[in-house]
């Protein structure tokens, strides 16, 4: 595909999609959305890739859907756009990445819904997340979604009805956010997290994945019923009797990623 608002590089088993809009803020247009959903499609098949790095050009994360497009149109035009972005949002977590949001500047509405709904999180000092659409008589019911799932619902409750902005270090401190870096060191700290990630087995890292948010909204019995069946058939798998066996002889697995 050829991108016009999204670019994609790679570096051995580390993927980087940066949204590429710095002009507009990287709004989510529809044919961003459009990008992204063909990239995760194209690279979920992809073996040889263990995490992505999501970022953005420019001095902002994403503003959110780009609201040009939002004026004036009927409920066909906003439940494409909305059902789309739903898509986009349910294939990160679907896809057998880890997936890692790379945060600068701010990061609003289904911005601040894009970062949250990643696996993991780092900013830089001076990044916001806010979801002000209560402010324009548009309350950010599905960037709510993410946001209850990341952290608590009081703190997620302050943020969707104040619409305030929650700099770096607070957002760390509520749970949204994983590492708050100086600005200068937030690709460094990013890829180094993302090697580190990648130093592991693919295969266990989507069991892994897609065993966390399986669980996650399971009864404790339940949970535990799912998890125990799935670390019986992880454990039958080629690379953790790999592992296992490189562990006990003092050496280093070498990973099939099956």
């Amino acid at each position: 595909m050829n991108y016009q608002e999204i670019s994609f590089t790679r570096k051995g088993p580390v993927g980087y999609l940066t949204l590429n809009n710095a002009e507009k803020v990287n709004a989510l247009s529809v044919q961003m959305i459009k990008e992204i959903i063909a990239l995760l499609n194209e690279i979920a098949g992809d073996d040889s890739l263990k995490v992505i790095v999501l970022k953005a050009a420019g001095r902002h994360f994403c503003a959110g859907h780009y609201l040009a497009e939002m004026v004036d149109a009927g409920v066909k035009e906003y439940k494409f756009i909305f059902d789309q972005c739903t898509k986009m949002m349910m294939l990160i977590h679907e896809i057998p990445q880890i997936v890692i949001a790379q945060v600068q500047g701010i990061a609003t509405a289904a911005g601040c819904q894009l970062a949250a709904w990643c696996d993991l999180i780092v900013a830089e000092e001076g990044a916001r997340f806010s979801t002000p659409g209560v402010k324009i008589g548009l309350f950010c019911t599905t960037p709510m979604v993410a946001i209850t799932r990341a952290i608590g619902r009081k703190a997620a409750m302050e943020m969707l009805v104040t619409g305030r902005e929650f700099m770096a270090a607070e957002a760390k401190e509520i749970g949204l956010v994983n590492k708050v870096v100086a600005l200068a060191d937030l690709d460094q700290t990013t890829s180094e997290m993302a090697e580190q990630i990648a130093s592991a087995s693919g295969f266990a890292l989507a069991v892994g994945k897609q065993g966390l948010y399986a669980q996650a909204d399971m009864s404790d019995a339940q949970a535990f019923h799912y998890a125990k069946h799935t670390i019986v058939m992880n454990n039958l798998s080629e690379d953790a009797q790999n592992g296992i066996k490189a562990f006990l002889e003092k050496r280093e697995p070498e990973w099939q990623n099956r």
